[in-house]
């Protein structure tokens, strides 16, 4: 018996839709399975956003071009369809830290990247005539605490450093935090521009129409068995292509020799039914603003089109052997404690039911770094590692895929995250030790700051062991 079997059943192995799937005027019964051997000029594994950005730039920009997607379910089935909905410009690896790997012009340019994508988002989607339910209002970060507000305005102080200005980021006096979003305990909070609130269903299933329009096949229901250069094996046949893309995120463990390139994390949300008026009055977030605190571990939620709030955050175990599925005991504890947080955070909420509660598996890499590349040996690209920030990344990977896989030389081929290699997780019982430390280590870290009123030291003496994230 592994540590991770020790308690609770499994969650069912196609676990509860997410609000953003169970409210589609679409079917998601899987279509089109691949049916034999076929031949491709760019193969994707993976019908998520990074597999359907980068089949919808590659059509855009050559329609000549044979592209076959690969998926084991249905397009959307991973996190593309059950993330929390934040199209964002955050990045798993900080400015500072890219700086110190590849030098302060280039971590700029990375994060001047992420800042357009959000836009690049939004266009392409409107171009292809999805209705993605998005708002451009922004993020606010409550601080909630006297620690949380030191931690905000040291924030900001190292934005301005790195010539971040006000249109970037800015630091909120309580009165106008609480204009935004009215938190109990609010004291502060950081605001940032930099993200629209969207309903990702409706994103991945419009790509999904918007690439099969172009002419790309995307086989549902056909899973990947191996990859190798210029060959995809999978239960019902193999695809040769000149260029093959992984795009599997947290499921890339389940490869064949990539068992430790990502840990898988799930991230658990919450959505209610549409809230009443005199509700979002108490509340707030009057332009979608999406949401989170400066704690330490990750809480985030965002104001839906139709007047819902959703809330996520992290807090399940990390499962022995890479394992993507979740067990049911923990996924009722998380969701219990995401209910008890938000509505400690919003008393407005007291009462309210929240009908849908669902989860994701996220990829994490060692360092916590997000990359794409392509090896010219082997015609195998990749993206991933994005840490649950991926929905935005997603699109600056496809088009980096793009260029990469067309061999042009552009300013996306030369950011600092193209090419990187992340070292490979360490072999378990290490990797369940390491992984599910740090994740205790953030929730103690946050309970000591809330009684003792002082930083904590536990998520610094901890950080080494999540990538110094």
């Amino acid at each position: 018996m592994t540590p991770s079997d020790a308690a609770g059943t499994l969650a069912p192995s196609h676990p509860p839709l997410s609000l953003w799937l169970a409210t589609l005027d679409e079917p998601l019964a899987p279509s089109d399975p691949l049916t034999g051997d076929a031949e491709a000029d760019v193969a994707i594994v993976g019908a998520g956003f990074t597999g359907l950005w980068t089949a919808l730039y590659l059509a855009r920009a050559r329609p000549d071009l044979r592209i076959v997607v690969l998926e084991r379910d249905h397009a959307g089935f991973g996190a593309s369809g059950r993330n929390g909905g934040w199209a964002s410009a955050l990045f798993p690896s900080s400015v500072s830290t890219l700086a110190r790997e590849h030098g302060p012009e280039a971590a700029m340019r990375q994060h001047a990247a992420m800042r357009a994508s959000i836009d690049e988002l939004l266009r392409v989607a409107a171009e292809e005539g999805i209705d993605a339910g998005a708002a451009k209002g922004g993020t606010i970060v409550l601080a909630r605490t006297p620690v949380q507000l030191a931690r905000a305005r040291a924030e900001v102080e190292e934005a301005r450093r790195w010539g971040r200005a006000d249109d970037d980021i800015v630091l909120l006096g309580e009165d106008d935090a609480r204009a935004r979003l009215d938190g109990a305990g609010t004291l502060g909070a950081t605001y940032t521009p930099d993200c629209a609130a969207i309903h990702p269903g409706r994103l991945v299933r419009g790509l999904l129409t918007a690439v099969r329009r172009r002419g790309v096949r995307v086989h549902e229901a056909t899973e990947v068995t191996a990859i190798a250069p210029h060959r995809v094996t999978t239960t019902r046949g193999s695809v040769h292509a000149r260029h093959i893309v992984r795009a599997t995120e947290g499921y890339t463990p389940g490869l064949p020799g990539s068992r430790r390139t990502v840990i898988p994390m799930q991230s658990l949300v919450l959505a209610t039914e549409p809230l009443p008026a005199e509700v979002w009055e108490r509340i707030g977030l009057a332009r979608r603003e999406t949401f989170s605190d400066h704690r330490h571990l990750i809480v985030y939620g965002q104001r839906t089109a139709d007047d819902r709030l959703v809330f996520g955050g992290r807090g399940a175990p990390y499962r022995w052997g890479s394992s993507t599925a979740l067990r049911q005991r923990a996924a009722d504890r998380v969701h219990a404690a995401l209910r008890a947080t938000v509505t400690e955070m919003l008393p407005a909420l007291e009462g309210v039911a929240f009908p849908y509660a669902w989860g994701g598996a996220l990829g994490i890499a060692r360092d916590w770094h997000a990359s794409v590349g392509l090896d010219a040996r082997t015609g195998i690209g990749w993206a991933g590692g994005y840490v649950g920030d991926g929905v935005t990344t997603t699109n600056l990977a496809g088009r980096t895929l793009r260029d990469l896989i067309l061999g042009e030389d552009t300013a996306l081929t030369t950011l600092p995250w193209v090419g990187h290699r992340s070292r490979r997780w360490e072999p378990e019982p290490l990797r369940w030790a390491g992984a599910n430390a740090g994740l205790r280590a953030m929730a103690i870290a946050d309970r000591e700051e809330r009684i003792t009123g002082r930083e904590s030291r536990v998520a610094r003496a901890m950080s080494p062991l999540m990538g110094g994230h």
